[in-house]
């Protein structure tokens, strides 16, 4: 009675015996496997970078900037422009359709000067609600509250590289910064936002509207009472739309022109871009899906191939395996178990290989939007169990009809 080690034994004498064509249909299968979880994991790396970086704004983030209103609708020669005010903000705030919204006053011509250093980031003049719209977690501190508003206090909330620059190596809690030569209190910091070079959200300064709007407004004619822009979010995700006709609809009733018409408005739904981009994905995920596919099945015919020749070059040693007594079920279970070991070894090479490389790439930080590759496992069991099955299939289909020979029979077989 042969046991399982010695089938085995058999089997990696079979291999070596041709080890040219075991090494070249191993190589194929390890390398489509790997190649297909590669391709699948920088799929995944790109989806999760832009999930990330569209999380960095906040949820459910929509903007509205000034715009240009056209006299006649759809003729943009004719358009005038238009500005924000504090009062489109009051009314889009009480709209049923809208959740929250939040005014602010932004100018990039301000100086922030500390007892240590200069700086020249962004100042914005916003109310508390703000880090309920936008993604702003804090360091250390607080963020700004009502009574700061109400009682027009000078306090200001720094972004990280803001307060590096303006506090190199030391604390900024509790330290005091000249804003155009008014004095502020650092009330709060916020952490390092995004990622690498991109600064742009970590070099600004935050401090109550109505002081903004009192010591800070807007540079230019006819701007009392204008703001930069205003940041909402829908009272229901899936109604955004609905939400920006209605805020369409308060801003042209205000400013007296068509809200019917599109191209007057200056804005930016978030809700919408994730949209676009879960399309996008949608999309490459197809073609990630026929690229995987046909990569599995050119694996699945490499193996195929190999398997249909190894049966039929030992059918002479399956004859005389039967005439010393082997059951159909005995060599059958040997090609079973050789098919299993060529195709879930090869798989599992193929595993370890994209692995090992997405590991080492895993500390690389890559452009802005994308994330290293990740390893799915979905993805990894899909491809291994479809070419294991193939190999198993492929082995005990040729292994059964030539088992099916009488000895005699098989022992003829050239």
């Amino acid at each position: 009675m042969r046991t399982v080690g010695d089938i085995f034994g058999q089997i990696f004498r079979n291999l070596w015996a041709h080890k040219l064509r075991s090494f070249l249909t191993m190589f194929g299968i390890a390398w489509g496997v790997g190649s297909l979880l590669l391709l699948v994991g920088v799929g995944e790396g790109f989806r999760s970078g832009n999930k990330r970086e569209l999380a960095e704004f906040g949820k459910d983030i929509m903007f509205l900037f000034p715009g240009r209103a056209p006299a006649v609708k759809g003729n943009m020669s004719s358009a005038r422009s238009y500005l924000l005010t504090y009062q489109d903000y009051e009314d889009i705030r009480h709209a049923p359709e809208v959740r929250n919204a939040c005014p602010i006053i932004l100018r990039g011509d301000l100086h922030e000067v500390s007892e240590f250093s200069n700086g020249s980031g962004e100042v914005l003049g916003t109310e508390p609600q703000l880090n309920e719209i936008s993604y702003l977690p804090l360091q250390e501190g607080r963020w700004l509250n009502n009574l700061d508003g109400v009682q027009r206090r000078n306090v200001v909330v720094l972004g990280n590289q803001l307060a590096k620059v303006l506090f190199p190596g030391r604390p900024a809690l509790g330290a005091f910064i000249l804003i155009n030569g008014l004095r502020f209190e650092v009330v709060g910091s916020m952490p390092h936002l995004g990622r690498g070079d991109n600064m742009w959200l970590n070099n600004r300064a935050y401090i109550p509207y109505e002081v903004m709007a009192a010591n800070f407004p807007l540079k230019g004619e006819n701007h009392q009472n204008s703001i930069s822009f205003i940041e909402y979010q829908p009272h229901v995700t899936a109604e955004h739309v609905i939400a920006r006709d209605a805020v369409h609809k308060i801003v042209g009733h205000n400013h007296g022109f068509d809200a019917s018409d599109e191209n007057a408005f200056d804005e930016w739904d978030s809700i919408e871009e994730s949209k676009m981009v879960g399309t996008i994905f949608d999309v490459m995920n197809m073609f990630l899906g026929a690229v995987g596919l046909v990569t599995l099945a050119l694996g699945a015919i490499g193996v195929i191939n190999i398997m249909l020749v190894a049966v039929s070059e030992r059918t002479q040693e399956i004859g005389l395996r039967k005439a010393l007594g082997a059951t159909n079920r005995n060599i059958l279970f040997h090609f079973f178990l050789e098919g299993l070991l060529l195709t879930l070894g090869s798989g599992m090479l193929g595993l370890a290989f994209a692995g090992g490389l997405m590991g080492l790439m895993g500390g690389v930080q890559g452009p802005q939007g994308f994330d290293p590759p990740k390893l799915v496992p979905m993805s990894a069991m899909l491809a291994i169990g479809c070419l294991t099955l193939a190999g198993v299939i492929a082995g005990l289909y040729p292994a059964r009809k030539a088992a099916m020979l009488q000895p005699v029979e098989a022992l003829r077989q050239e």
